[in-house]
């Protein structure tokens, strides 16, 4: 073990009990990030452990070479957790397959954060219906981050934002950006509602506003921008709770884009509109 501010354990055995932390990732029933198991939030890659160390979510070990200690050590130092360096081959054999950014760090995971908590100081929220695929998931979350979007509220039938895949394709931002699970959906609409957002349902339906004209009456006032699952969209008795429903234009005789996309071109709609 070395000395000094972080605390670096070399291991040469991928066997070690100390490793179990980052052990079959890949495990359909054993990897550490499933909620019925270990429940950890594991962070893949530099700069995804970067944010990691910003978030709430705080580190307890980290798993990686020697080259990405060294990207990291001013990052970790008085961190408090063991960084376990270890060769290539034997961070394969523990997580099950060759991890090209040579770096975990794994966390507990936060006690939730509530609807109330995540919306109070939001100008624009995210409210997602039936979001059940993690890279889609994890696209929603780094769009809300990079287009002013405050936080992401779940509904009924959504993904674990802190699965590894979700949390890999946000690039961290799922572990930034506030979001909370709706206690009753869609009943806490009307929080929202109550609390001087305006809810915007995206739907391919023709007959809807355009986005644009949509958000460009909304401009001054709290949004809620709500998108559902790829193929039957936002359930019908969700739209009716809504003030209004928005369309993208289409062309070529495509009905809509991917959920990710849409959300995207809603949020840049929103932020670039925004006071």
């Amino acid at each position: 073990m070395e000395t000094g501010p972080v605390d670096v354990v070399d291991i040469d055995d991928p066997a070690d009990e100390r490793l179990d932390d980052f052990r079959d990732l890949n495990s359909v029933d054993r990897r550490p990030d499933l909620p019925t198991g270990k429940g950890l939030v594991i962070a893949e890659g530099v700069l995804v452990v970067q944010r990691m160390l910003a978030s709430r979510f705080r580190p307890r070990a980290l798993l990686g070479t020697d080259r990405r200690l060294g990207e990291l050590r001013a990052d970790l130092e008085g961190l408090g957790a063991p960084y376990y360096r270890v060769s290539a081959e034997v961070m394969a054999d523990v997580v099950g397959f060759h991890l090209n950014r040579g770096v975990l760090a794994s966390a507990s995971r936060a006690a939730e954060l509530t609807v109330p908590q995540v919306i109070e100081n939001a100008a624009t929220i995210a409210v997602l219906e039936g979001v059940n695929d993690h890279e889609n998931l994890g696209s929603i979350f780094r769009n809300a981050a990079g287009l002013g979007v405050g936080a992401v509220v779940f509904g009924s039938g959504c993904a674990d934002p802190l699965y590894r895949r979700a949390v890999r394709v946000s690039m961290g931002h799922a572990l930034l950006v506030p979001f909370a699970r709706a206690a009753q959906w869609p009943g806490e609409l009307t929080l929202m509602r109550d609390n001087g957002f305006q809810l915007v349902a995206m739907t391919p339906d023709p007959g809807a506003q355009t986005l644009a004209q949509v958000i460009g009456e909304s401009a001054g006032r709290r949004v809620a921008i709500l998108v559902g699952a790829e193929g039957p969209g936002l359930a019908e008795h969700t739209m009716r709770a809504c003030d209004v429903r928005a369309r993208i234009p289409m062309s070529r005789g495509t009905d809509s884009l991917n959920v990710a996309t849409a959300a995207a071109l809603a949020f840049y709609e929103r932020d670039r509109l925004a006071p």
